[in-house]
C-alpha cells in the first residue's frame, strides 16, 4: 500500500511530463505552418508609435537651444524655461501610463494605439502654431500623455500578436524604435529649426494612425471579450490564411478560462497576478536606477573633457550607439534568453559607473568634496593636458560600455517582460503600475540627481549607481524567470506555480 501510494506522484509526473512533450510538439509543427509576413507588417504598424515616442523625447535637444535663441520674447526661453521644456514631458506620460491602464481594456489594443495618435499630433501641432510659452508646454504634455500611452499599449499589442518564436525579437522593436527616433530627432536637428522638426515629428504618428486601420485587434483582447469568430479571423491575418488557426485559438481559450470576468481586489492574492506584479514593477524600477540619465546628462561634458566640441553631433554618436546595439539585442533576443542578456547588461554597466566613478574622484582629488557644479566647471583648469586626455579616454571608454550594456539588456528587456507576465484580465492594471514606476524613477533620478552630488559627490553618486546595477544581476538571478520560446499561457502557468520555467 505504502508502495502504491509513493508511486502515485511519479506517475503523475511522468503522465505531466509526457503531456508537455505532446504539447511542445504539436506547437512545434503548428509554427511551421505559420507565416509571419502579416505579422511584421502589424508589428510595424505598431512601433511606429515607439518612433513617434523617441522623437518626442529628442526634440528638446535641439530645440531648446534654437528656443534660447530666438527673437522673440513671448517664445525665447530662459534657461529654467528650458528645463522645463525638456521635464514637463514625463508629467504627462506619467499621465498617461494611467490613462492607457483604463482605455486599453476599455476599448482594447488596436483602437488605444489610434486614439494615442491623435495627442501625438495635435501636441505637435500646438508646438507648430505657438505663440507663447504656454503653448509650448502644452504642446508638450499633450506628446508626454501619448508617450506614456504608447508605452504602455505597443508592447501588450506585440506580446498578444506574435508568437513564442518570433515574440522576443518583436518586443525588443519597441526599444529600438525609441531609440531610433531619439537619433532621428538629433539628426533632423541638425538641419532644420524647433518649427519644422515638429513637423517632422509628426509624420510618424499620422502614419500609425493611418496603418493601424488595416491591422487587426489581438486575438487575446477578443476571446477574453467573447468574440471568438473575429479572434480566429485575426488569427488568420497574422499566421497566414492557410494555417490552422482554430488549435491556437482553443489554446488560448483553455488557457484563460479561470480569468473570466474582471480583475477584482481579490484577484491581488493570486499569485498569477501579485508575483508577476512585483516582477514588472522592480525590473521599471531598477531600470531607471541603473543611472542611464546621469550618463545622458554628463555626456555632452564627457565630450568636450575630450576635445570633441561639436555637442549636436556627439549626441548623434550616442544615438547611433545605442540605436546598433538595441538592434543586435532584438536579433539575439529569441536565441541567447532574457535573463542571461540582463546579467550581461547589468555587469557592463556595473562595471562601467564603477569606472566612471574613478574618473571623477581622480579629475576631482585636488579640489576635496566636490560637487556635480565644480566637477563640471573646474576640471578644465584643474587637470593638466596629458592627465586629460587620459581620463577623457577613461571616461569616453565608460560612456561606450554604459551605453551598449544598457542597450543590450536593461533598455529594451523590461518593456518586453512587461508584455509577457500579466494575465490577460491583469494586463491593463499591471501594465499600468509598471509604466507609472517607470516615469515617476524617471522623474525622481532627474531632479533629484544635483542633490546627490552635492551630497556624495560625482564619483560617490556613480558608485552608488554601481552597486545598484549589482542589484539588478542579483535580482535578475532570483527573480526573473526566462520567458524565451514559452508561450504567454506557459509563462502565466509559471507563476502560478503549475511548473517551472
Amino acid at each position: 500500500m505504502n508502495h502504491e501510494e509513493e508511486s502515485r506522484p511519479l506517475l503523475a509526473e511522468e503522465e505531466n511530463t509526457e503531456h508537455r512533450a505532446e504539447d511542445r510538439s504539436e506547437t512545434e509543427t503548428y509554427l511551421n505552418n505559420v507565416k509571419n509576413g502579416k505579422l511584421y507588417m502589424a508589428t510595424f504598424a505598431a512601433v511606429l508609435g515607439p518612433l513617434s515616442f523617441g522623437f518626442v523625447l529628442g526634440y528638446s535637444s535641439p530645440a531648446i537651444p534654437d528656443l534660447q535663441k530666438i527673437p522673440d520674447p513671448r517664445l525665447r526661453l530662459t534657461a529654467e524655461e528650458g528645463s522645463w521644456f525638456g521635464s514637463v514631458v514625463t508629467i504627462g506620460a506619467g499621465l498617461g501610463g494611467l490613462l492607457g491602464g483604463w482605455v486599453v481594456e476599455k476599448i482594447g489594443r488596436k483602437l488605444s494605439l489610434m486614439f494615442c495618435a491623435l495627442p501625438f499630433i495635435f501636441g505637435f501641432t500646438v508646438i507648430i502654431a505657438a505663440q507663447n510659452h504656454w503653448m509650448l508646454y502644452v504642446g508638450r504634455v499633450l506628446t508626454g500623455v501619448a508617450s506614456g500611452v504608447t508605452s504602455l499599449v505597443v508592447p501588450l499589442y506585440i506580446s498578444e500578436t506574435s508568437h513564442e518564436r518570433v515574440r522576443g525579437t518583436m518586443g525588443s522593436c519597441v526599444q529600438l524604435m525609441v531609440v531610433t527616433g531619439i537619433m532621428g530627432a538629433y539628426i533632423t536637428g541638425l538641419f532644420l529649426d524647433w518649427r519644422w522638426l515638429a513637423v517632422t515629428s509628426s509624420i510618424p504618428p499620422t502614419l500609425m494612425l493611418v496603418c493601424m486601420c488595416f491591422m487587426p485587434e489581438t486575438p487575446r483582447y477578443l476571446l477574453s471579450r467573447g468574440k471568438r469568430s473575429e479572434a480566429e479571423e485575426a488569427l488568420r491575418f497574422l499566421r497566414g490564411r492557410d494555417t490552422p488557426v482554430e488549435w491556437e485559438c482553443a489554446r488560448i481559450e483553455a488557457a484563460s478560462r479561470y480569468e473570466e470576468g474582471s480583475l477584482s481586489l481579490a484577484d491581488l492574492k493570486d499569485p498569477g497576478v501579485y508575483k508577476p506584479l512585483g516582477v514588472g514593477i522592480m525590473m521599471m524600477l531598477l531600470q531607471q536606477f541603473t543611472g542611464i540619465n546621469a550618463i545622458m546628462f554628463y555626456a555632452q561634458t564627457i565630450f568636450e573633457l575630450a576635445h570633441f566640441q561639436n555637442g549636436s553631433v556627439a549626441s548623434v554618436f550616442v544615438g547611433a550607439t545605442q540605436v546598433i546595439f538595441t538592434a543586435v539585442a532584438a536579433l539575439v533576443m529569441d536565441r541567447a534568453g532574457r535573463k542571461v542578456l540582463l546579467i550581461l547588461s547589468g555587469v557592463a554597466m556595473c562595471v562601467s559607473e564603477a569606472a566612471f566613478g574613478i574618473y571623477f574622484k581622480v579629475s576631482t582629488a585636488n579640489h576635496g568634496n566636490a560637487t556635480l557644479l565644480s566637477t563640471i566647471m573646474e576640471a578644465q583648469d584643474a587637470v593638466s593636458e596629458a592627465t586629460h586626455t587620459d581620463l577623457s579616454w577613461l571616461a569616453l571608454t565608460s560612456m561606450g560600455i554604459f551605453i551598449t550594456g544598457f542597450a543590450l539588456g536593461w533598455g529594451p528587456i523590461p518593456w518586453l517582460v512587461m508584455s509577457e507576465i500579466f494575465p490577460t484580465k491583469a494586463r491593463g492594471l499591471g501594465s499600468a503600475a509598471c509604466v507609472l514606476t517607470n516615469w515617476t524613477c524617471a522623474f525622481i533620478v532627474t531632479k533629484t540627481f544635483q542633490n546627490l552630488t552635492d551630497l556624495l559627490t560625482s564619483a560617490g553618486t556613480f558608485w552608488m549607481f554601481s552597486c545598484l546595477c549589482a542589484l539588478n544581476v542579483i535580482f535578475t538571478v532570483f527573480f526573473v524567470p526566462e520567458t524565451k520560446g514559452k508561450t504567454l499561457e506557459e509563462i502565466q502557468a509559471h507563476f502560478k506555480g503549475a511548473h517551472s520555467l
